[in-house]
């Protein structure tokens, strides 16, 4: 297919235009015009970037991708060989930050509740609110949590209620917490965890866990990357890049 055409539907399928992003979504470097062979990932490292290159890869679509507010502009070091690997072997990137993170389908928060079984309540702005299949205790909820995104998840507990409604907000979404808490749930699951969001959690009373940044961020790109295969005839690899944080 073309680069073109790959770069509208995203565009179009994940409504870019909706969000006020830190970093440009949407083709970020241009390569070759003609896409058969996808490749996906969390991040734009140039370990994925190596592994695509040695895989033929045509294009990299990812979730965190390059020129992120604030960052310095100068395209040296790290930043500099990463660009310089994808213009050299003419591999086109895409990226998609918060689009991926909200899409109701193929969105991050969308497919962590689908792989878990969550039914999904309501949503109030970035927080995603909703059930567990039966009330259990938050360590049953801790359990299944690591075996289905194979993580090691952080659990800061509080109190001994157990869990019958949760929310979550993939990434680094513990800032959260807090609405989280008004909203009367039980426990509240993001990515990552600041040093206050445990007393936050103890003193309002709710269960916290911390599943990993990279973890609860794998399943967006490959969701969309599966959509992209099957409906343009197009071959599509997720090279998962170990990321314990």
């Amino acid at each position: 297919m073309q680069l073109d055409e790959l770069c509208h539907f995203c565009d179009d399928y994940l409504s870019i235009n909706e969000y006020s992003d830190f970093c440009p979504n949407g083709l970020q470097i241009e390569g070759k015009g003609i896409i058969n062979h996808l490749v996906t990932g969390v991040t734009a490292s140039l370990e994925l970037i190596d592994a695509a290159i040695e895989q033929n890869a045509d294009a990299i679509l990812v979730h965190h991708g390059y020129f992120w507010k604030g960052e310095e502009q100068p395209l040296t070091g790290y930043k500099g060989k990463r660009i310089k690997a994808l213009m050299q072997n003419d591999i086109s990137l895409l990226a998609y930050h918060l689009p991926l993170d909200f899409h109701p389908t193929v969105g991050n928060n969308a497919q962590l509740g689908l792989r878990m079984g969550w039914l999904l309540t309501e949503q109030q702005e970035q927080l995603w609110i909703g059930e567990v299949a039966e009330p259990c205790s938050v360590d049953n909820v801790l359990e299944e949590l690591g075996e289905k995104i194979d993580t090691n998840p952080l659990l800061i507990v509080g109190g001994d209620r157990p869990v019958h409604r949760i929310a979550w907000c993939t990434g680094a979404a513990q800032s959260y917490l807090e609405q989280a808490a008004e909203q009367g749930v039980d426990l509240y699951i993001s990515g990552e965890i600041s040093e206050q969001t445990v007393h936050v959690a103890r003193e309002m009373g709710i269960h916290y866990i911390a599943a990993g940044h990279h973890a609860t961020e794998r399943y967006g790109v490959q969701a969309l990357g599966e959509l992209l295969a099957n409906r343009f005839s197009i071959y599509h690899e997720y090279i998962e890049i170990e990321n314990p944080v």
